[in-house]
């Protein structure tokens, strides 16, 4: 038996897991439940809990450790449950010696003092149609509804070098295309020698790895985008159209309660300065619904932006105040107040996204297979393929139809 991995929250995570699966794996542990948190929002953190207490229901002789941003922030209220024997900070978790047998139960240092990368662990998620390379971790803003800097850190950037070396290994294991992803992946390169930015890094790694056919941008700060990127999304066929912003608010107020770094009026220059240069890009983006002081017209102006850009693939959270943030002392939003506004920019989110299947059909696409037939096109759309489609490949087909949410295209000849 091996130690099991039970992941919450953002590609991160997800691959700090994978290490993690690694590094128990060496350290020989048996019966034990690993919960990797997440801190973003009270119901993830909610969940994790429920999910730990069923955990040791379940199995009441497994050891069980927590980690990630949740135990990093406040360990002693993990710590104080019942269920759980150790919690592990989100620095350690990726060192062999937090696994070791002799780990003491309480394993979390001043993450705020972390001022280096985590040695090379892993490829990512070799072998999968999409493979994640972390090429950044941590964030030096302080917007007021975040807890995350206090979870991951400074923002600490992955040299080219390993990055380039990681991309390599993950296409030999058969990845077809390549994430970069962090907390704020544009703020990368500003502690490296130089101080090179995102789109110098993008540039530089399509160069060095020529093999590289198809490389995404998870999250990106509309703030922090540079001019060399803003090239390469104009020219360079191998970055994907496809871009999602971290964008949370229409409202110019909300924005500056929030400590964000852009108004409205900068996302819809963005985006319209993007599909100028390429019209086949697609935007996604992370919208929160309900902050602080939100007047039903401020929310209405972030229904307004979905419509104006357009965003596509939305990321919608209610509002949700986490303790020791500046948000969390404003004058609050009912919670069901928040709910329905969620739920109103989700079904905007959705709104969008259909037309812009709809906008596909009869198109030529080029689909990554991740599994049964399901995968992404260069604008991230879900496509089902019908037709020959090995997972890992990527595959020419002509849209027939939507259904369910997702294109429908028949697989052309090679």
């Amino acid at each position: 038996m091996t130690a099991e991995i039970v992941t919450f929250g953002c590609r991160l995570n997800a691959w700090e897991s994978e290490a993690m699966r690694r590094l128990t794996a060496e350290a020989g542990l048996g019966d034990t439940l690993v919960f990797n948190t997440c801190a973003v929002t009270a119901e993830a953190e909610r969940q994790a809990r429920q999910a730990i207490r069923k955990a040791r229901r379940e199995r009441p002789e497994a050891e069980i450790v927590v980690t990630g941003c949740a135990a990093q922030i406040a360990p002693e209220r993990w710590l104080a449950m019942e269920e759980v024997d150790r919690v592990v900070g989100n620095a350690e978790k990726l060192t062999a010696e937090a696994w070791k047998p002799e780990a003491p139960a309480a394993l979390v240092d001043d993450i705020m003092s972390v001022r280096e990368t985590a040695p090379h662990l892993l490829d990512g998620f070799g072998g999968r149609a999409r493979a994640f390379v972390q090429v950044q971790q941590g964030c030096d803003h302080r917007c007021t509804f975040c807890i995350i800097p206090y979870g991951r850190g400074p923002s600490r950037s992955v040299p080219l070098g390993e990055i380039a070396a990681q991309t390599r290994r993950l296409l030999e294991a058969g990845a077809a295309e390549i994430v970069l992803t962090g907390v704020d992946i544009a703020s990368w390169g500003a502690d490296l020698p130089g101080a090179p930015r995102l789109g110098q890094l993008v540039r530089r790694l399509l160069a060095q790895v020529p093999e590289l056919g198809r490389l995404r941008l998870s999250s990106v700060d509309p703030a922090a985008i540079d001019e060399e990127l803003f090239r390469l999304l104009a020219d360079e066929p191998r970055l994907m159209p496809h871009l999602h912003l971290s964008v949370q608010a229409g409202d110019d107020m909300v924005l500056k309660r929030m400590k964000r770094r852009h108004l409205a009026a900068d996302i819809v220059s963005l985006c319209g300065r993007l599909k100028a240069l390429r019209p086949e890009i697609a935007f996604g983006a992370d919208l929160i619904a309900g902050f602080p002081t939100e007047t039903e017209a401020m929310f209405a102006r972030s229904l307004e932006l979905v419509e104006a850009c357009p965003l596509t693939w939305l990321h919608v959270f209610p509002y949700s105040p986490r303790r020791g943030t500046p948000a969390a002392r404003m004058p609050q939003v009912p919670a069901p107040v928040r709910k329905e506004r969620a739920r109103r920019l989700r079904g905007a989110g959705e709104a969008a996204a259909g037309r812009f299947l709809e906008s596909r059909v009869g198109l030529t696409e080029r689909v990554a297979v991740e599994k049964d037939g399901i995968g992404r096109t260069e604008q991230f759309a879900p496509a089902r393929l019908e037709g020959p489609a090995l997972p890992g490949s990527v595959r020419r087909a002509r849209v027939r139809r939507v259904e369910n949410e997702r294109l429908v295209a028949e697989v052309l000849a090679a």
